[in-house]
């Protein structure tokens, strides 16, 4: 089905009978889009005429093309202004919108895009903004953060989108949405996205959507049954090097790696060439001849393993794929359904391998919902296993090469070297293969794990008085225990700049402490309770900021004029460095080591109960 083609009722099938300028229109056939999907259909006329519209779908249907098209089909380049913003939960979802919209701006002459978001530096992103942007996509902290400091120019604002809002609901930006919504002028255009429509995501759109247009996408199974899907939590090893031991290990006929980008299919083909895997990339850049030639040589056997984009895939069909390996997680279950639908081909099972970072949970959690399907985790192969593989491969070289023609010569050769260094033919043996091998070592070294010092090593703290010792209704000083600001009647502080890109994760008590918590230091922060700072925040920030994973933060005690937390005691400095400036509650976190006592004889001021 064509870019243009339409069905027969007159209802359209294609993105030019939906009202879209050319330019999109062509890059949509070049990306290889061939139909709109249902909310695209009935999304994308509705924006086009100026209406609002509450879009109730799910990640992964492609809602992200059906706010950016239109947006991008009324965008007046001339103006190098912010004339759209688009609101999303976290850094990963920004990065993917604005990449969507600079690919689908392919063709339109001089048009910028900027993600906006905790994590990174404001030079680049005020810089940007002094350049001039047409496009703001950004979470809501890092947003408010540009607003206050007066860098974040919305005189010219004409489109607004709320992608995801219940997923902000989720991790408490509701308040940040709602300033950024009041400051947004009149009139304008305002489309919000939800997979769910909990009440004040509901009072959200009565209160600053005009007469919306609501519509529901139901997302449906797609995946086919006959492929196993899994996934690996990517941790410890880097994915070269678990890619490294699934391709020797794995049985595969033919595999596609897929990457986000171009020049990530590139580098990781060179990669495993080095490493002896015969592996190809395909991508946009890649001419067309080369490109058939790689699937053509896929085909045939000449080849097992293809680097791929996502675009460069798209039609991709060859029934000997065994495995599809998503390198790289896909921002949208789209994506996702289209790469793993390049392995089970006419009737075959398949295998689809997803690697997954820590910070990339939502995104699994997200293709599981959409997909309605499982994805169930993986253990990587050994290094015995892999070794076991090495071996076996080597013992077959050994035996192809004892029955080949013509070593006749070579043994006299070896027979002569033996007689006159004296040199044992085994040891002969034994250096030739060393020599063949290369500089690659034949098998894989258990790796050497630092010696944990003993818990009783550090300083140890000491014990808080029981409640009764304390007084009545002492101030609060753990995790959890601080009230609500809305139930004290008090407006909640600012959230930390950084902190809106994740989730809060919980802090375990001490007396529930895993063994590997023995790797985990105390750090003191200089921010307390008499600056009304919450746990979520400071977990917020920092997991943000140092790329952490709830796993790996321990306990919190907010004291009154600090904070003391458990982190992993191996930080880089650089990293520390970093976090110094991290700003929460409005106050740098001067992060430092303590080996002080946790426990402190009175109650601070700032944290007498209220009555």
């Amino acid at each position: 089905m064509s870019a243009s083609s339409a069905a027969s009722d007159g209802s359209p099938t294609g993105f030019r009978d939906l009202g879209l300028p050319d330019a999109l229109v062509r890059v949509l056939t070049e990306v290889g889009y061939e139909s709109p999907s249902p909310i695209q259909a009935a999304t994308i006329p509705l924006l086009l005429a100026g209406r609002d519209v509450l879009g109730q779908a799910q990640t992964g249907t492609g809602k992200t093309a059906a706010f950016a098209l239109p947006i991008l089909a009324r965008v007046d380049l001339a103006l190098a202004r912010p004339q759209a913003l688009v609101l999303a939960p976290t850094r990963e979802l920004a990065i993917q919108v604005a990449e969507a919209f600079q690919r689908y701006a392919a063709h339109l002459k001089d048009f910028h895009v900027l993600p906006i978001y905790g994590g990174q530096g404001y030079g680049p992103q005020l810089a940007a903004l002094r350049r001039g942007v047409h496009v703001v996509v950004g979470t809501p902290g890092r947003l408010i953060d540009h607003l206050e400091r007066g860098s974040l120019d919305l005189g010219h604002l004409r489109h607004v989108v709320l992608d995801e809002a219940d997923e902000m609901l989720r991790m408490g930006f509701i308040d940040a949405v709602e300033g950024i919504l009041e400051r947004a002028p009149k009139p304008r255009q305002t489309a919000l996205f939800s997979a769910t429509m909990p009440a004040p995501i509901r009072r959200i759109a009565q209160r600053h959507l005009v007469e919306p247009a609501e519509i529901e996408i139901r997302a449906k199974t797609r995946t086919a049954a006959n492929v196993r899907q899994r996934y690996w939590m990517v941790s410890g090893l880097h994915k070269l090097d678990a890619l490294t031991r699934i391709l020797e290990v794995e049985r595969f006929e033919a595999m596609i790696v897929f990457t986000r980008t171009k020049q990530a299919t590139e580098e990781l083909a060179e990669k495993l060439q080095a490493r002896g895997f015969p592996a190809a990339a395909i991508n946009g850049d890649v001419p067309q001849p080369l490109r058939e030639r790689s699937i053509q040589k896929l085909r045939d056997g000449q080849l097992d393993i293809l680097v791929a984009t996502d675009v460069a895939a798209r039609g991709l069909d060859v029934d000997r794929v065994s495995h599809v390996l998503n390198y790289d997680v896909p921002y949208d279950t789209e994506s996702y359904v289209h790469r793993i639908g390049r392995t089970g081909r006419a009737g075959r099972s398949g295998e689809a391998i997803l690697f997954v970072a820590p910070r990339e949970r939502h995104l699994l959690r997200a293709i599981e919902r959409a997909t309605r399907q499982p994805i169930e985790p993986m253990e990587l192969p050994s290094i015995a296993a892999v070794n076991d593989q090495r071996i076996a491969k080597f013992r077959l070289r050994l035996d192809a090469a004892l029955e080949a023609e013509g070593i006749g010569d070579f043994r006299v050769l070896i027979e002569e070297y033996e007689r006159e260094r004296n040199v044992p033919a085994i040891e002969i043996a034994a250096a030739l293969a060393r020599s063949l091998q290369g500089e690659e070592p034949l098998l894989l070294a258990e790796p050497v794990r630092p010696a944990v010092p003993e818990r009783a090593e550090r300083p140890v703290r000491e014990a808080r008085p029981a409640r009764a010792e304390r007084g009545a209704k002492p101030g609060p000083v753990a995790r959890g225990l601080r009230p609500a600001p809305a139930a004290r009647g008090e407006a909640p502080p600012a959230r930390p700049r950084g902190a809106e890109d994740r989730p809060a994760a919980p802090a375990r008590p001490r007396a529930e402490r895993r063994e590997s918590d023995a790797l985990l230091a105390t750090y003191r922060l200089e921010v307390g309770l008499q600056h009304q700072v919450r746990p979520g925040q400071i977990v917020g920030a920092i997991a943000n900021e140092a790329g952490l994973d709830g796993a790996q933060i321990g306990r919190i005690d907010i004291l009154g004029d600090h904070a003391l937390i458990d982190l992993p005691q191996d930080l880089p400095k650089d990293l520390l460095r970093h976090l110094q400036r991290v700003r929460v509650a409005g106050r740098p976190l001067r992060i430092s080591r303590w080996d002080g006592p946790v426990a402190t004889t009175r109650t601070p001021k700032a944290a007498k109960p209220r009555k």
